[in-house]
């Protein structure tokens, strides 16, 4: 069999104490033999949308051409809708709920051009239930895409500017010069992301300030984690460009006692001994079609 995607990346918040990842590798087989499936992930925090989000964005443009299945989908079984959404010029299909966990990563790739909804049941599994769509609905919608199906045919066509935001936090400059951002990730080492990119900080500041639930914490720029030295914490640019706090060969994010979503002030000073405040807001990421 020829098929049109050779391959599969599938993300969810199953875990793998369960047999869920397991059953979804099995009716994709079963149903597309010689596809190649793909786990980036099935460790995001258990209902989790907007964390699935980032690290959605965060691979997308690393993942194989072919379809992306994301599920994180504490709505499944309820009124929201299961949608595919074509991007790059047919180069890639997202299955998956609209409840926003495509959206950050559609518009990292450059917005979307087409979208479904997965509502002809022809192209699902028969269920006994409706509370595995990653069984029942999107990985026979993937299998059927790989095969050749045509995008229109697995459901409705609808207009992707109609369909549900992400919501991705965005840092505010104050007055005072001090900038509010918010962690956007933890990673297993304890590294820090934080919405802010190098640019948005004061390159000639060779130190910042950072500010967490009343406490304060010294931090120096550095380039990796070696030239921060042992006991320390830094900030450096991170593999996918936004700035982290990082620690040597230890957790900043246990030092620092934060979690994903969580308020970090930061400011830049010339010496580790000065003080700040601040917020964050959220701005509405949506799907639409990229004008060349």
């Amino acid at each position: 069999m020829t098929l049109r995607y050779q391959h599969v990346s599938f993300l969810s918040d199953y875990g793998r104490t369960d047999e869920f990842v397991g059953v979804v590798h099995s009716v994709l087989h079963q149903m597309c033999p010689g596809v190649n499936v793909i786990d980036v992930t099935h460790d995001v925090p258990a209902f989790d949308v907007r964390a699935g989000g980032l690290t959605l964005a965060r691979s997308a443009q690393y993942l194989a051409p072919g379809v992306v299945m994301a599920v994180v989908d504490p709505g499944v079984g309820s009124r929201r809708r299961a949608i595919a959404v074509e991007v790059a010029g047919g180069a890639a299909v997202l299955v998956g709920p609209d409840n926003g966990l495509l959206a950050p990563a559609v518009a990292m790739i450059g917005g979307a051009e087409r979208a479904v909804w997965l509502n002809d049941p022809q192209y699902h599994l028969d269920s006994p239930g409706t509370t595995f769509d990653g069984r029942d609905v999107f990985a026979p919608v993937a299998a059927h895409l790989c095969q050749g199906v045509a995008l229109e045919e697995l459901g409705e066509v609808i207009d992707p500017a109609g369909l549900m935001p992400g919501l991705m936090p965005v840092a505010r400059t104050e007055d005072d010069g001090t900038v509010a951002a918010e962690v956007l990730w933890v990673d297993q080492y304890g590294n820090v992301q934080l919405n802010l990119g190098p640019d948005d900080l004061d390159p000639l500041g060779s130190h910042v300030e950072l500010a967490i639930s009343g406490a304060r914490h010294s931090a120096r720029r550095a380039a990796n984690f070696t030239e921060i030295g042992a006991g320390a914490l830094g900030l450096i640019t991170d593999s996918y460009g936004m700035l982290a706090v990082a620690a040597d060969r230890a957790s900043a994010a246990e030092e620092l006692r934060v979690a994903a979503g969580d308020e970090v002030v930061v400011r830049v000073i010339d010496s580790p001994d000065e003080p700040p405040g601040g917020g964050a807001v959220e701005v509405p990421i949506r799907l639409g079609r990229t004008e060349a």
